[in-house]
């Protein structure tokens, strides 16, 4: 699609652009930095379908007025809505590839980000602090989640939001789930005086220091430094907040170890370890695990079976799976375990 429009239409994106004279939705073609606007555009297959776009804004609109959400921030959302075509193009050929366990390791856990953790942790220890004392969650445990998501706020994203909602929505391979983001992030806008087209993130939505969906914002998002708004991608106490109070309602445990590193025998049944099996330590410890503690729980195992090597492999203990609800890959909450290991104070 996105060669399609690049190269039959010659532009890179369409604005809609409300006309008040008009009283309509008329459309935007933006040509080398020239907007020319036209009240509409053959739709034939494979083009750019006008009708259900419009469609598509006036039911937004709709919703959001029912919702209670203030005009300043519909008609900011309405007025310049662009559809993005690289946008759908990144969505269709997401990367397929898996890299190994320990290639992904070294990519996250890198010695760069540990560095760079270590001077985040020196620069914001009481707000580390305070976060730790109200929620329960370590600050190298905050400080990790902010390293593996936005690089410690480096690169936050960079695109406006509204249109990354509003093409995907068009797009319509999740059509429900991103409509329910963009009235989201409309009634975050609206109830924290935040201009919605100054809004910017991930193509995909995320947003912020800790890269949060509008819905995760609106259900755990903590205004940190009590100036009566949430503003997570430029308030670094708010962020931290809403991260810490997110972990805690997932069960933090501050008490538990998130992972620990065990050796498999070579013969080891490797469908054991893909963390949906649990058994007692005593019952992984009898398969001649080496490393396995003396204690009376259960855990998960993680390896890499496509990859497999004896001596790298975890047993996962309940605040592994809590990271899953976070994000739900094995391979990036063992390096949140990892990196929050190397950034504790006696490191």
């Amino acid at each position: 699609m996105s060669d399609i429009l690049d190269n039959v239409f010659g532009f890179r994106f369409l604005n809609l652009c409300y006309n008040p004279d008009m009283k309509k939705i008329i459309l935007c073609l933006v040509l080398f930095g020239v907007q020319i606007c036209v009240p509409s555009l053959v739709c034939a297959e494979g083009k750019f379908d006008f009708d259900r776009w419009n469609t598509m804004l006036n039911k937004i609109q709709d919703r959001a007025i029912k919702e209670k959400v203030d005009d300043r921030t519909i008609n900011a959302t309405i007025q310049n809505a662009a559809f993005i075509p690289k946008i759908v193009w990144r969505d269709q050929n997401q990367a397929e590839f898996k890299l190994t366990l320990e290639d992904y390791l070294t990519r996250t856990v890198n010695a760069k980000r540990i560095e760079n953790g270590r001077k985040m942790r020196a620069k914001y220890p009481t707000l580390l602090n305070k976060v730790h004392k109200k929620y329960g969650v370590q600050p190298e445990v905050i400080l990790a989640f902010w390293g593996l998501e936005s690089n410690y706020g480096e690169t936050k994203g960079g695109n406006k939001l509204t249109d990354s909602f509003l093409t995907l929505i068009y797009e319509g391979r999740r059509e429900k789930f991103f409509t329910d983001q963009l009235i989201a992030l409309m009634k975050i806008s609206s109830k924290n005086k935040l201009p919605i087209d100054g809004v910017k993130g991930s193509w995909a939505g995320a947003m912020g220091h800790f890269q949060f969906i509008p819905t995760t914002l609106q259900q755990y998002g903590v205004d940190g430094n009590n100036d009566g708004k949430i503003d997570i991608i430029n308030n670094i106490s708010d962020a931290m907040f809403s991260a810490g109070n997110y972990l805690n309602r997932l069960g933090w445990n501050p008490h538990e170890k998130i992972i620990r590193r065990v050796e498999l025998p070579a013969n080891f049944d490797i469908s054991l370890c893909d963390g949906k099996t649990k058994k007692t330590l005593k019952e992984w410890a009898a398969m001649d695990i080496a490393g396995v503690p003396n204690a009376n729980m259960e855990a998960g195992l993680i390896c890499d079976a496509a990859n497999f090597n004896p001596a790298l492999a975890y047993l996962a203990y309940p605040n592994f799976y809590r990271i899953k609800r976070w994000n739900n890959s094995n391979w990036y909450a063992i390096a949140i375990a990892e990196l929050s290991e190397k950034l504790t104070t006696n490191n």
